[in-house]
């Protein structure tokens, strides 16, 4: 049987693999904070006809193409302002993301996906209901407990003061730091808590989990959490949201080079099908 055959089954099945990956790039074209897909093909092995020798090249006939990767490009979109103040956008910041995790810490799972919402208790949540960790306030809300370990952070309606008294809270902010600040009804600012961001070394190690949530891998190294506006960390800004980074100028150039690859892939199967029964005709 003809190698050609099995090459070309091999570049159609590549190329509807490319077209998959396209195809939800342009999907997911005004979904917040995703990441594009790309596709690469290496060429699979080659059996080699004959050696090479002083003077003499190898005379190889490949055997086909393989996916080599889809890789998860992670530079950051664009910012739209949203002026909605539980809406966060990281600027400045392609390898950092929101930590947010359904058991209080536990499992941790991983998002540039900044649209954010309060409960009934005030928690801070994802629009699937999962508590946004960063760092806790201090017992007078006069500042940050220093240290490493996530909480879920709260807004709460009520509080109490620095008499005893319950107090109301009035309205409250977000600076690009993270810091959540809150005016009570007794006139005075207290600190809310404090938005954490989580870095890795390689984010493009980390894998999709749907519900734009990364989890992290064995190659995405380990997560390192620090605060918005340090060094290798991005800034956040409050009343915006990172758009998906999908250029769709590229993916339909993309679209249209992929499709023509396919219909010469398959032309090269109906062509040494033409071969073959050429070859059956001698026999007539």
């Amino acid at each position: 049987m003809l190698k050609s055959l099995y090459s070309g089954v091999t570049g159609m099945k590549s190329q509807q693999t490319k077209m998959d990956v396209i195809s939800n790039n342009i999907a997911n074209v005004s979904t917040t904070g995703f990441k594009s897909g790309r596709v690469r093909f290496e060429d699979m092995i080659s059996q080699t006809n004959t050696n090479a020798q002083a003077g003499i090249n190898a005379q190889q006939v490949g055997l086909g193409v393989q996916t080599g990767s889809i890789d998860t490009i992670m530079t950051g979109g664009s910012l739209q302002t949203t002026g909605r103040a539980l809406d966060f956008g990281i600027e400045n910041g392609d390898s950092s993301f929101f930590t947010v995790s359904g058991d209080g810490g536990v499992n941790n799972s991983y998002t540039r996906d900044g649209g954010f919402y309060t409960d009934y208790n005030g928690n801070l949540v994802t629009s699937s209901g999962l508590s946004v960790m960063g760092f806790a306030p201090t017992e007078n809300g006069s500042g940050i407990v220093e240290g490493t370990n996530l909480v879920s952070l709260n807004i709460p309606a009520t509080r109490t003061g620095a008499d005893g008294a319950t107090i109301d809270l009035k309205n409250y902010s977000v600076d690009k730091t993270g810091t959540i600040t809150g005016t009570y009804s007794d006139g005075n600012v207290y600190t809310l808590g404090q938005i954490a961001l989580t870095s890795f070394s390689n984010p493009d190690g980390l894998e999709k989990s749907g519900g734009n949530l990364y989890v992290s891998t064995a190659n995405s190294g380990n997560a390192e959490v620090g605060t918005p506006g340090e060094p290798g960390y991005g800034n956040v800004q409050s009343g915006f949201l990172e758009m998906s980074n999908v250029d769709l100028a590229n993916e339909f150039t993309d679209m249209i080079i992929t499709n023509r690859a396919y219909q010469a892939n398959s032309r090269s199967i109906t062509t040494s099908d033409q071969m073959l029964e050429e070859l059956i005709n001698l026999k007539r």
